[in-house]
């Protein structure tokens, strides 16, 4: 297996790839971006790709939700969390907060340590970075053009840098969800606590036309646990949705509301159903259980064969 990830080495997203099992002893090859790393799956230079795919504190990261809505075909296989804590890391001749005039990281973790910023360094200038590694390790360039950068402990650690500061995240417990993604392929077998996800485009902007989706969920019962607007790029008021469910394609609530959305929005894209990773099953009422789904196609095939022929 060869994997690629959001890198450089020392990223979070590493860490999320380190979870599946045997992706320690593989080939895992770093991505300057998401896209870059989707792009290595979609050619078949990578089997699968480890992107971040959603924030406890930031919400959803748009790069990974344009970049699976369009384009060739993928199918999420896995996902994994990663508890969020950063350091600030700086050049070996900062000794201080006030020394610093700029600071580079992810915008990810910009939007999670902002506070943090504001309060002890409001005048540094933030410099984005491609990922919270690139911006650490871009400190030990003798030409880099910022002085500190906010990162994870483990890059810092690894790479000899500076810490000036432990722990400067404002929401202490955040938690970042990734996702394992790979060419379309098998569906993993249902565990019992699974997820679903689907991109519904919105062909027609009207009245309804939401209501219209969420209600093929609501009659059936079927949970939605992340439900996310990105617009198409096609102009203004063009949007699709993001949607995660509770639930797996072999379960028959999720399948038949997988067929109702199929009638009502026929371009979705189905991206698999995988394990959830916090291991935690939603409630399914006796209606809506696959015995009651079942019962009811039997007996309407029962009313069927009494049809003149």
């Amino acid at each position: 297996m060869i994997y690629t990830y959001l890198g450089p080495a020392g990223t979070f997203t590493e860490a999320a790839l380190l979870q599946v099992p045997g992706a320690r002893d593989a080939q895992r090859v770093p991505a300057a971006n998401v896209n870059a790393a989707l792009e290595l799956v979609r050619t078949g230079k990578a089997d699968a790709a480890m992107v971040p795919i959603e924030n406890s504190v930031e919400g959803g990261v748009s790069a990974t939700l344009d970049a699976i809505a369009t384009g060739e075909a993928l199918q999420i296989r896995a996902e994994a969390l990663v508890s969020i804590t950063f350091v600030l890391a700086v050049r070996q001749e900062i000794d201080s907060l006030e020394q610093i005039r700029s600071i580079s990281t992810h915008g990810h973790a910009w939007a999670q340590c902002r506070g943090w910023a504001e309060a002890n360094i409001p005048d540094a200038e933030f410099i984005p970075a491609s990922s919270t590694a690139a911006g650490a390790l871009a400190l030990l360039d003798s030409e880099t053009n910022h002085d500190a950068a906010i990162c994870s402990p483990l890059v810092a650690e690894e790479r000899g840098l500076k810490i000036l500061r432990e722990g400067i995240e404002d929401h202490e417990g955040a938690v970042t969800r990734f996702v394992l993604v790979s060419r379309p392929g098998a569906i993993p077998a249902p565990t019992g606590v699974d997820k679903s996800t689907v991109i519904l485009p919105l062909a027609e902007d009207r009245p309804g036309a939401l209501m219209e989706i969420l209600e093929q969920f609501a009659v059936r019962g079927v949970n939605l646990s992340r439900i996310e607007s990105r617009p198409t790029g096609a102009g203004l008021g063009k949007y699709f949705f993001s949607v995660d469910v509770d639930g797996h394609l072999a379960q028959e609530r999720v399948a038949d509301a997988l067929a109702g959305l199929h009638r009502v929005c026929p371009d979705l894209r189905f991206l698999g159903s995988y394990p959830a990773a916090e291991g935690l099953s939603s409630s399914v009422d006796a209606h809506n259980s696959d015995s009651a789904f079942s019962a009811a196609h039997a007996w309407v095939t029962g009313l069927k064969e009494h049809l003149e022929h």
